[in-house]
């Protein structure tokens, strides 16, 4: 039966778009996030839905769509550079089978990135991307956040839509992404148009925010954590009261803390001593490994390439006798171990080169972000509000990602790489604004006796009425 259900809603889509080819678009962020074809049982599971939205997303848009005003980003081209590179290092690969494995998802979500900017060429496809991304992973977080409420969770025990702890599913990645989307929620009770600024919008934006900070605890995710912490105090720069904001912040933590379980704490211990935890203790390993692997393989391994790794470290043991505790030191032997970090993952993959693009991709996206939020901070009209904010909420969603990517192997986790998409899209909105307003005003000088209406030239850029993300 649920098979049914979600190929009828995936059939209905399917057939909206061959009137707005960007439903398809947005179909294919939903299968690519929820992967129901993971999540049914029979019929559903046989078939390449995946693959078909990509197909349709991609056909659509070629075919059907309008392309007035194309550009192709400095960012866009850093994407298909890491994507042209990965396919090399997978066709040079230290383990073959395994590359072609990884590469057979990685190459779609760079591509899907790649393409993403080309879509979003108004502030109603703007905000239906974010709003379609922000609901599939509400799907889980909702269910997340209920479970944790209601019956506790722990590491490795709270179960999703699937049994199959990857890809948005894996507890820490689900904790990072769901505490970058924070802000990007909170966006949406006051500068929404598909759903306007309304009490039940907000109501349910608090409880999806709730349900986003239940899931580290829930997961005992310890990244999530820490993206908390960083959420925290990049908020500090937007809210008006800021030691009102720290005094609530804080009382609401030490009023949480005993509702916690003692699995929880015991967890939470091992980030500031990671040498009594196996997990922590061979991250520190495998990155030593990744650093001398680099320096003789500067151009990386292929995906994957940490199953070549070996190493002894001494773990501490304590043992309990009665009223005496003992620690001793054991040796340990490991092999295979992944990266848990962006960053070696792509130092051990795709070398230097490929970790000098990845950086240079996600430090322009801050940096865009930042300048966007300036030219466009304190606009009053609503056509103009809301452009600040989201910059702002984008940005502060790559941040939380780059520290929760510092501790996880999700240099390609495709929910981040559409955030990067909607960053380009939204880069290239506001400069066909200020473009066709430097061509109005341009205008105006030339035939100063003909009167113009400026704000009218919003109309054309804006591409319709608030609301039409799925009509235009």
């Amino acid at each position: 039966m649920l098979d049914l259900v979600f190929l009828a809603f995936i059939f209905y889509v399917l057939l909206l778009g061959i009137r707005r080819p960007f439903l398809w678009v947005l179909l294919y962020v939903y299968i690519d996030i929820i992967a129901p074809q993971r999540i049914g049982y029979s019929i559903i599971t046989d078939l390449q839905i995946s693959l078909i939205a990509f197909g349709a997303a991609f056909g659509g848009w070629l075919v059907l769509d309008n392309k007035d005003g194309l550009r192709f980003t400095l960012r866009q081209g850093l994407i298909l550079a890491l994507l042209l590179y990965c396919w090399w290092t997978t066709g040079n690969a230290d383990y073959p089978d395994s590359a072609v494995t990884k590469w057979d998802w990685v190459w779609k979500a760079l591509l899907f990135a790649l393409f993403l900017p080309f879509t979003i060429t108004n502030r109603a496809r703007i905000e239906g991307l974010a709003l379609v991304l922000m609901l599939s992973i509400a799907t889980i977080v909702i269910g997340t956040g209920m479970k944790t409420v209601l019956g506790g969770g722990g590491y490795e025990n709270l179960k999703f839509f699937v049994n199959d702890n990857s890809g948005i599913y894996e507890s820490s990645t689900l904790a990072t992404v769901s505490i970058a989307l924070v802000p990007l929620i909170a966006w949406f009770t006051r500068y929404g148009t598909i759903f306007r600024p309304h009490w039940l919008v907000t109501s349910f934006a608090v409880a999806l925010i709730f349900a986003c900070l239940m899931v580290p605890i829930g997961t005992e995710a310890r990244t999530g954590l820490v993206c908390i912490a960083v959420l925290a105090v990049l908020m500090l720069r937007y809210v008006k009261h800021r030691i009102l904001f720290m005094a609530a912040g804080a009382a609401l933590g030490m009023a949480a803390l005993p509702f916690l379980p003692q699995s929880y704490y015991e967890r939470m211990a091992t980030i500031a001593q990671p040498g009594g935890d196996e997990s922590a203790s061979t991250r520190m390993a495998v990155w030593r490994w990744t650093i001398d692997y680099a320096s003789r393989n500067p151009t990386g391994g292929g995906f994957d390439a940490y199953r070549g790794n070996k190493f002894t470290y001494e773990m501490p043991v304590t043992e309990e006798d009665g009223s005496t505790k003992t620690i001793e030191y054991r040796e340990v032997t490991d092999e295979g171990r992944a990266y848990h970090s962006a960053i070696f993952e792509l130092l051990g993959e795709q070398g230097y080169p490929g970790l000098t693009i990845w950086l240079l991709l996600q430090g322009l996206g801050v940096w865009q972000m930042e300048k966007v939020r300036r030219r466009w901070r304190g606009k009053e009209a609503e056509d103009e509000a809301w452009i600040a904010p989201m910059a702002s909420c984008l940005q502060m969603a790559s941040m939380i990602y780059i520290v929760g990517a510092l501790f996880q192997g999700i240099a390609y986790q495709p929910v981040m790489l559409m955030i990067i998409g909607i960053q380009i899209g939204l880069v290239n909105y506001t400069k066909r604004i200020e473009s066709a307003r430097l061509a109005l005003a341009r205008s105006e000088r030339r035939l100063p006796a003909q009167e113009h209406v400026f704000d009218s030239i919003d109309v054309d850029v804006n591409g319709g009425r608030a609301g039409d993300a799925v009509t235009a």
